[in-house]
């Protein structure tokens, strides 16, 4: 069973206990957007290195979306979508105010060095930027991402003041809602 037809069956599981009418149960499983897009970059002996990198925004109904961002060679569609559609629900369970997002690549990290991760990150960046930011979709680490990874996501859509909507305020380097921070204070 694929990853994305496993979720369904155990969404239909609970929506079955809750008797959920089947145009609801098709409106909260199917996702809000999927990308896909080219991530060409420069390796460094010189030669360019074409992967396909995912962006899936499952729901937003709960606020900005907000989902990792994987590198690891067994990301596809299918992963990544499922993924999305998970964050959804372990955001809608604990009551925060975001709605669920999943991206990656289909990609080793580790055959690549430190440069061509940040090439490829940055590539990768670049193909979303319509989609992505703090007020619509805010990626976060994953496996095979670290801190690194972020901090050139954040540096090639960089937050600049104009993009700041008046109810939000930035916490670190990322930016969340005010009225999910003042429950936490």
């Amino acid at each position: 069973m694929r990853a994305f037809e496993a979720t369904q069956h155990y969404f239909h599981q609970a929506a079955d206990q809750l008797q959920m009418p089947d145009w609801m149960r098709k409106l909260l499983i199917t996702p809000k957007r999927e990308v896909s897009v080219q991530v060409a970059f420069e390796r460094d002996n010189g030669s360019i290195d074409t992967l396909v990198g995912y962006r899936v925004q499952h729901d937003n109904s709960r606020g900005p979306m907000k989902g990792g961002l994987r590198y690891h060679p067994g990301v596809d569609l299918d992963e990544v979508r499922a993924l999305a559609s998970l964050m959804t629900w372990k955001t809608a369970v604990v009551d925060l105010p975001y709605g669920g997002a999943k991206g990656g690549i289909g990609v080793d990290p580790k055959a690549y060095s430190r440069k061509e991760v940040e090439r490829m990150t940055r590539s990768f960046v670049d193909q979303t930027p319509d989609i992505v930011g703090p007020d619509t979709d805010i990626p976060a680490p994953d496996m095979g991402t670290k801190c690194e990874v972020m901090s050139w996501s954040d540096s090639t859509q960089p937050l600049l003041p104009e993009n700041l909507s008046r109810n939000t305020e930035l916490v670190g380097v990322r930016k969340r809602p005010v009225e999910a921070l003042e429950r936490w204070r």
